[in-house]
This record gives structure tokens, sequence and C-alpha cells, in this order.
């Protein structure tokens, strides 16, 4: 008998019909032996559609308020799974982030959390219940409700397994694993059985969808065995799991890619020391993070500082930005929203030279510069233009022969090719 979490996402419980065969998986699993716990998405779109409402009331809302907004979405969808596993026979009860107490620190709209009281969904486990609880929220120490960000409902699934201990946690989305790269940019993408915490870290960081970055931190952390499977199809997925020496025969694992991003380059910034932790400490206090940071060589005193931020936070970091940059005596600002970074990621890099020379070079020959430039032990990642990201991506796949093989068509028989001749005739 196992323990086992269940997340499943916004397409997985889009509709009612989908809610439905949410709750036969779970009772299947049940019924296999083991006790279920199951994190839940809002509908599909759902989240969206909250947002919007607050954008017609005001274009700068309160993050507390509009927390207490959008985390509606899941305590609509716990409800219905509960009442559809109820219908099909079985024993089921819902829980809300407050709940369970998911306490979170107060950054509302990307809270983190800090501790789960565990102690009522295993009293519903020793009733028979499959435990149904709502994925992206908490709350923090005031009792405010906050949200955990985009992809947040992973992050839930995981603390929870990692806070019960559980046998395992199975990510439930539209796609039947994790792949080489994204299957709607380059055709050819594979999808993969196993894949390391670290490799998953790195490409969720660096765009992947597939899952959260804080869901695989916690993971890792905990040593959770993590599945990412498709909840509309048997097969048996990927495994994000510990790396082991066969792992890294793999050189590159992965091509990444991220059109959600900013740069901000300040101009002229005196060359002295503590001008970059004035204006990154600007950052950091309206808690924006700061991807890539590049700081050009000195000349006459003064030096130019590069970095990119989420496009969700541009608006907010130029505006800071601008602040600090006049604080400090920079002679000017430069914007540009029209970049995408793509990376390249494998633990086989670690022991491989002449990996970002390749990359580098597959870039040049289809005509792409590189903007900025960023590396650690195990990826590379390049900043260009974001017309050219598909582009970039296909390339890349091709070059360090992640593409799946071309399907096998068989060759017709000797008495087929009689037969399509007789028909000419």
């Amino acid at each position: 008998m196992a323990l086992i979490v269940q997340k499943y996402g916004g397409t997985s419980v889009g509709d009612t019909e989908r809610m439905k065969n949410v709750a036969r998986r779970c009772l299947a699993a049940q019924k296999a032996g083991h006790d279920v716990v199951v994190v839940v998405s809002a509908m599909s779109g759902e989240t969206n559609r909250l947002l919007k409402l607050v954008a017609q009331i005001t274009d700068r809302p309160d993050e507390r308020e509009q927390d207490v907004v959008v985390a509606t979405g899941e305590q609509v969808s716990i409800g219905l799974v509960a009442l559809a596993i109820q219908a099909q026979g079985g024993k089921a009860v819902s829980f809300l982030g407050h709940q369970v107490r998911i306490v979170t620190d107060s950054t509302f709209s990307k809270a983190r959390i800090k501790s789960i009281d565990a102690e009522p969904i295993r009293a519903a486990l020793k009733q028979g219940k499959i435990v149904v609880v709502a994925g992206f929220q908490g709350v923090d120490e005031a009792g405010s409700v906050t949200t955990l960000g985009r992809g947040g409902s992973d992050t839930t699934g995981v603390a929870l397994a990692a806070a019960l201990k559980a046998d395992a946690c199975e990510i439930y989305t539209d796609v039947d694993g994790v792949y080489t790269t994204d299957p709607n940019v380059c055709p050819a993408a594979k999808k993969l059985d196993r894949i390391t915490y670290e490799e998953m870290l790195e490409l969720a960081s660096l765009g992947a969808k597939v899952l959260q970055i804080r869901s695989v931190e916690f993971a890792m952390k905990y040593k959770v065995p993590l599945w990412v499977k498709s909840s509309f199809t048997e097969d048996p997925g990927t495994l994000v799991c510990e790396e082991d020496a066969s792992m890294e025969d793999v050189l590159v694992r992965g091509v990444a890619y991220d059109r959600n991003e900013a740069k901000i380059t300040v101009v002229g910034v005196p060359d002295q020391p503590g001008m970059a932790a004035k204006l990154f400490g600007a950052l950091d206090a309206k808690h924006i993070v700061v991807d890539l940071i590049v700081q050009n060589p000195s000349r006459d005193g003064r030096t130019d500082v590069t970095f990119t931020v989420a496009k969700s936070d541009f608006t907010k970091a130029h505006e800071v930005v601008k602040q600090a940059a006049q604080e400090v005596g920079a002679t000017g600002l430069e914007v540009d929203d029209a970049i995408a970074k793509v990376s390249i990621v494998g633990v086989g890099m670690r022991n491989h030279s002449g990996v970002a020379a390749k990359m580098f070079q597959t870039l040049s020959q289809e005509g792409i510069n590189i903007q900025l430039i960023s590396t650690s032990e195990i990826k590379t990642s390049c900043v260009i233009h974001t017309k050219y990201t598909e582009l970039a991506v296909r390339a890349l796949h091709t070059a360090f022969g992640l593409d799946a093989p071309p399907p096998v068509t068989a060759n017709p028989t000797v008495s087929e090719v009689d037969a399509l001749k007789g028909q000419k005739a």
C-alpha cells in the first residue's frame, strides 16, 4: 500500500466530463490499495477570466485583493471533483489552502510555502476518504489568502507529497511527459523516459512549461519521485529523479525557450563600488526577479549594465530602474521587450568541452545574432531577437542529435506493386 499524491491541471478538469474522468482515476488508484490525495487546479481558462475581471476594475490592482479573487477558481474545482468521486460511489472530502494550513509568506501573487499542517489530510485518509486539496493557494501568518504564481498547483502537489512523505507524486497534464523541447515548435521532439532533478530544474527555469520551477525544487530537496503524465492516456510518462551514471552519457537532454523576457540596459553607470547594489537592491525591494546580468568593461570611469526580467515585471522594473539610474548618476536607459532566451540543458555537459561553441556555431550558421550569454555547469543560454526563436530551437535540437527518428514506412510488397500496375493499366 502506497500514499500517492496526484495533481490535475486546468485542462484535466476543464469541464464536468473531465472531472468525472479524474474521479475514475482517483478511485482506480484507491481500489488498487493506495491512499490518494488529489491536488486540483482551477478549470482551464478560469484564472485568466478572473484576472480579466480584476483588470476591468483597475489596471494597478492591490495584489492582496487580486489573490482573494483568483483563488476562488480552485474552490469550485475541488468541490466538483469531490462530488464526482462521491457520485461514483467513493468517499471524498475537499480542503482549501487555509483548511490544511498551507502557510506562505506574504508575497501576494507569487508566495512561497513555509509550512504545511498535514494532520487534517492524514485524519481523512484514515477514514478511507480521497482528499481533494485546492492547488495554487495558501494563507500567510495573518490569515490573508495568498497564491503561488502561475503553475503553483504543481508546487502544492509536490509540497504536500513531501509533507506527507508520499511514495510518489504524479503530475497529470495535457501532455504525456517531458519532451526534449516543445513539440509545437519542433515536431521532431521526443518524449524522455527519465530526466534528472537538476535538468528539469534548469528546463523549468528556462521556459519549459511542463512543471513550475518551485515544484521541482521541492521534489529535489525532499527526494520525491515525480512523474509527469497525461490525464487522457495510460502512457507511463516521464520520471523526474536523482542522477545516475548512465544519464551523464547524454550530452544535451533538451532545448528550452522563453519569450517572456525583457531586457533593460543602464547606460553610463559610474564604475564605483556599490552602484550595482543600489540598482539591484531597488529591484529586490519590489520583489522583481532578475535573470541574466552582464556588465561591460569600464571606459572613462563608466560602464553599462544589462539584465533581463520577466515581461510581467517589465513595466514595474522600468519605473524602478529609471529612478535608481538617476540616483546613481547613470547617463541613460535602454529597454527591449522583443527578445527571447534559448537554452540547452544536460548533465553530460559537465564532462564535455565544446558544447557552448557548438551552440554558438549553430546559431551563427542560421544568421542569428546573440545578444547575451549565460552559462552554468549544465546549461548554456543565449538571448536573441524573438523572431528567431523557433528557428533557433529547431536548429539546436537537430545539431545536438535530439530529433526523433522519422516514422518507418513499410515498402510495398511485390504483389502490391503488381496490383498498382494493374490499376494504372
